[in-house]
């Protein structure tokens, strides 16, 4: 067993004001990342070779891909498939929490996360 408590964890991105991301319990092939958005905070538009389900726990987050965007609110998901372009927004007016779960192996090897 692991046990990682969030005020622990690693930070897993440079600190952007208001922003926060952290590593929780994982491991070599799965990613569980805890973050936080202040109202208006967007990623931008990005890709990578691993498969993401992202879980909303609290707000609202917009997931956008190129073909489309979807309002997410407390406890609703989006997956996205490797190398899909993404971003995530929080459209509330509060501190937005969700959870990313990032699969590190794809078809059976392991990918750099």
């Amino acid at each position: 067993m692991k046990i990682v408590r969030l005020k622990n964890a690693e930070s897993v991105e440079p600190e952007e004001e208001g922003w926060f991301r952290a590593a929780l319990a994982g491991s070599n092939a799965i990613s569980v990342e805890y973050y936080e958005k202040p109202p208006g905070h967007s990623s931008p538009m990005h890709h990578h070779e691993n498969k993401q389900v992202s879980i909303v726990l609290k707000g609202k987050m917009k997931v956008a891909t190129e073909e489309r965007e979807q309002v997410l609110e407390k406890y609703d998901s989006a997956y996205f498939e490797a190398n899909e372009v993404h971003r995530i927004e929080n459209v509330g007016d509060e501190r937005a929490i969700g959870i990313d779960i990032i699969f590190l192996y794809q078809n059976g090897l392991l990918t750099s996360g």
